[in-house]
């Protein structure tokens, strides 16, 4: 049954064992009671009982007392298990902190590949390798240690714990505490941490609907209609740019707003001058830190797909989304995605006139970063590729944004000869020189953040002043909050959406929809961004009808 504490042995013996002991509760009980040290990678203690630690401790007991004793094989088990346990509360925590939202492992697995593909650019080979050695390394040295530190208590705490009087009264208090803590009681709150066990739960459940998704079906609500004439654009062309990581927290915190605001003060006056009004609102994203497909086709099917199932769901599906509105209208329908740089089969769903991605813009300059093409030089070639046509097609454009993406260094410089953009020398040499000197800097994430879009507010001030052959309507809309480090804890979900129109009628019926004047939206949110096409496509008819019949998909 192994040696009890009260053994006999020398006085330092004891002593040195009881200090193993203290050692390995305390260290095993923290592994499943720590918190996030917001928003980096690294934990803090929390003095609170870790209720996974906790049911650890009672199974032990539990062995020990049917068996004597708990076998190697049992430890090493035992170990392995609680080593994933380990794991699962370490991603719970600091996923929150990275991207404001829990983790989604089907989610996020996907895009896993993408973005390690992309962050690995600026390392060599060596160093990766030495990453992936030091990950696995230290993966190990984990389960070793918990593995050390179970065997301690099976070969001595667990024993003497069940021959003292003490250790009963210490167990049915520690029994009492996990009963209130699962049981989610008040006051156990600031004494228990919560279980991972819930994390695992939630993760089956997304696998589950991710690989048999007609038991899930119900879980996608039916499609409103989109249905709208679009006859009060007057045959305008529709540009809906959504803004990488443009969200509330420019308006929310202070050091941000008035680092970001004077260029969008900017923007506002180069659109009055051109006879352009500007109206702005707040709505909720689908997404937080990341996860943009989850807005933009929120966005475009007015269905809420904050739930990535949903969002999987919905492309296996023939769903109308409001391109089949503009295309019916007489549009033809753009995607322009100059991030994308792999396969997107995805696209398939969407349905695009026309799709472009990275490869196909043909850009000759110098690469910026992970992402590597200027946002400016995407819309310039847009114009470019696809001209407007006085006459013609008018377009309805989708861009979502690149160059204000994690880690958003080093920002292009502006160029102020449009005409400059698309050509093999876009920038001279000394501003091209002065960009790269700020270099990925993963640490500076915060000026970083800044500086990018104070690019983007410049790069959309000058657009407006360049002449065009026909009227547009400019819709700018956050795809999603940035990362919890710029937004701080306790982030909304909210991000800005602001309408730049020559068009009196739009503008006025925007108003009473709840849009502002001005590029300062109000407060109070507009709702979920999949509530957006519906009010946009109601403004937009020749009746300024509101057409909200549900219709199954």
């Amino acid at each position: 049954m192994g040696a009890p504490l009260k053994d006999p042995r020398t006085q330092g013996s004891r002593w040195l064992l009881l200090t193993k002991v203290i050692l390995a509760l305390l260290l095993l009980n923290f592994l499943t009671s720590f918190s996030n040290v917001w928003s980096t990678p690294y934990i803090q203690p929390d003095l609170r009982v870790g209720l996974d630690f906790a049911a650890l401790w009672l199974v032990l007991l539990l062995l020990v007392a049917l068996f004597g004793r708990v076998a190697p094989r049992a430890v090493g088990w035992l170990a392995i298990l609680f080593t994933v346990v380990v794991i699962g509360r370490y991603v719970d925590v600091t996923v929150p902190a990275w991207f404001g939202r829990k983790v989604n492992l089907y989610w996020d697995a996907q895009h896993l590949p993408t973005f390690l593909d992309v962050a690995s650019q600026e390392y060599a080979w060596w160093q990766l390798l030495g990453f992936v050695a030091a990950f696995v390394g230290g993966l190990w040295l984990l389960a070793r240690l918990i593995q050390a530190c179970i065997q301690v208590l099976a070969r001595h705490a667990a024993p003497y714990a069940l021959r003292s009087p003490a250790a009963w009264v210490v167990t049915a208090g520690l029994v009492g505490l996990v009963g209130a803590g699962l049981m989610k009681v008040e006051a156990a709150g600031p004494y228990v941490a919560a279980p991972a066990f819930p994390v695992f739960q939630r993760q089956a459940h997304l696998l589950a609907a991710a690989f048999f998704p007609d038991r899930f079906r119900s879980e996608l609500p039916a499609s409103p209609s989109l249905e709208s004439d679009l006859q009060a654009l007057r045959g305008a062309e529709v540009k809906v740019v959504f803004l990488e990581s443009y969200g509330a927290a420019t308006y929310e915190r202070d050091d941000l707003f008035q680092a970001i605001h004077p260029g969008r003060e900017k923007l506002e006056r180069a659109a009055t001058a051109q006879g352009r009004q500007v109206l702005s609102a707040f709505v909720k994203a689908a997404a937080f830190g990341g996860a943009s497909d989850l807005s933009h086709l929120s966005f475009l099917s007015g269905i809420d797909l904050t739930d990535p199932i949903r969002h999987d769901l919905l492309i296996t599906t023939s769903r109308p989304t409001m391109l089949d509105t503009f295309e019916q209208a007489g549009y033809r329908t753009i995607g322009w995605y100059p991030a994308m740089s792999w396969d997107w089969p995805e696209v398939s769903f969407y349905g695009f006139d026309h799709y472009h991605d990275a490869p196909s813009l043909d850009y000759r300059g110098p690469k910026f970063g992970l992402w590597w093409l200027p946002d400016q030089f995407s819309m310039a070639r847009a114009d470019e590729m696809y001209p407007p046509e006085p006459e013609g097609k008018p377009r309805f454009l989708f861009f979502p944004t690149i160059t204000t993406h994690i880690p958003f260094r080093p920002t292009p410089p502006y160029q102020v000869d449009w005409s400059l953009v698309t050509t093999d020398k876009p920038y001279a040499d000394a501003a091209i020189e002065k960009a790269m000197a700020e270099g990925i800097d993963w640490h500076g994430l915060f000026q970083g953040y800044i500086n990018s879009f104070n690019y983007t507010f410049e790069w959309l001030t000058g657009y407006q002043a360049l002449p065009a052959s026909r009227e547009s309507l400019m819709i700018l809309i956050g795809d999603h909050q940035p990362a919890g480090g710029i937004t701080g804890p306790g982030a909304t979900w909210n991000v800005p959406v602001h309408i730049i129109t020559g068009n009196a009628t739009i503008a006025e019926r925007l108003r009473l929809l709840g849009f502002s004047d001005g590029m300062n939206p109000p407060q109070v949110s507009l709702g979920h961004i999949s509530e957006l096409p519906l009010l946009l496509l109601e403004a937009f008819d020749s009746g300024g009808a509101a057409v909200a019949q549900v219709v199954g998909g």
